[in-house]
C-alpha cells in the first residue's frame, strides 16, 4: 500500500506570509503539494519557488 501526504503550499502573497513560513520545512515530508494558483492566495514568485523547491524534493505537484 502506498500513502499519499499531501499539502496545500504556496499560499503566501508578496510581504504576507500565510501559515508561519512553514512550508519550507513541511515539504522535506510530504509527497504530493497543491500549490495555490493565484486565485485565492499565492502570487507569482510564491508558486515559481514552491513548485522549484517541489522539482528538488521529489514532490508532485497535485
Amino acid at each position: 500500500m502506498q500513502v499519499d501526504f499531501n499539502s496545500d503550499m504556496g499560499e503566501s502573497f508578496g510581504a504576507w506570509t500565510i501559515g508561519d513560513g512553514v512550508d519550507n520545512e513541511l515539504m522535506a515530508f510530504i509527497s504530493s503539494a497543491n500549490v495555490a494558483t493565484g486565485f485565492h492566495a499565492g502570487d507569482p514568485g510564491t508558486m515559481r519557488r514552491t513548485i522549484e523547491q517541489a522539482k528538488q524534493l521529489g514532490v508532485a505537484i497535485a
